[in-house]
């Protein structure tokens, strides 16, 4: 998801996105004049980044706190109860989202998910509003199968910066190759500085923790040499 060059912008500032099927991710906003011309603009201040086809596009910036975008994927922690079928999850955004209990591949009003306070939850940004209480599916959209989505058993959460997990969602990332070449594990990467993951042992998963650590850009910021070398350290 990197961008071959990124420049900085303000709010407000016009950014020339286009593709066929243009995604826009947080910090960008399409805006459509009495003319009936649309124009996209950062909404905040930030670096530009693409994906390498230019169909997804955003801005980096050092915020901590998580806005949400629709299409994005999210490690939550369900809080608590929704109405009769649906639970309130923290995403990390300034608001709860709410997940609705037929939300999830096969559910039906006599099968539903039953997720308890603190489970952790991998799920796509369905709805995404200013004004409004962020939605969530446990599903992809096109298929309505799991696709990964659902409820995280086990396993670690790893908290990190929000750059940090945009580049572990890039597949030319080294960091997650890297450690899938070394021992088994399961990781889910959410935009929203959350990051699960699972291993056969603890050792092992105590390593993934420190590396995704020594690696986030707001932490040791190591590159792919310097990281190597630091594995070779930890106690495994």
């Amino acid at each position: 998801m990197s961008s071959s060059s990124s420049y900085i912008v303000l709010p407000g500032e016009t950014v020339p996105a286009q593709h066929v099927n243009l995604k826009l991710g947080p910090g960008l906003l399409q805006v459509i004049s009495e003319i009936s011309e649309s124009s996209i603009i950062s909404t905040r201040a930030g670096t530009v980044n693409h994906s390498a086809n230019k169909s997804k596009w955003w801005v980096e910036s050092n915020s901590k706190r998580y806005i949400p975008a629709a299409q994005e994927s999210v490690v939550g922690i369900v809080a608590g109860k929704s109405g009769l079928d649906g639970w309130r999850v923290d995403i990390g955004s300034a608001h709860f989202a709410i997940l609705d209990g037929l939300a999830f591949e096969g559910a039906s009003k006599r099968n539903k998910a039953n997720l308890k306070v603190n489970s952790l939850v991998y799920a796509r940004v369905s709805l995404a509003h200013k004004d409004m209480e962020p939605e969530l599916e446990c599903f992809d959209a096109q298929t309505r199968k799991s696709a990964g989505f659902g409820e995280l058993k086990g396993g670690f959460l790893v908290r990190c910066s929000l750059q940090m997990c945009r580049q572990l969602l890039d597949p030319k990332h080294f960091l997650l190759p890297f450690l899938g070449s070394r021992f088994p594990l399961e990781v889910a990467v959410g935009t929203n500085g959350r990051v699960w993951i699972s291993s056969k042992e603890v050792k092992q998963t105590i390593a993934m923790t420190r590396c995704i650590e020594a690696a986030d850009p707001a932490g040791g910021a190591m590159d792919e040499r310097a990281l190597k070398s630091f594995f070779n350290t930890l106690d495994l």
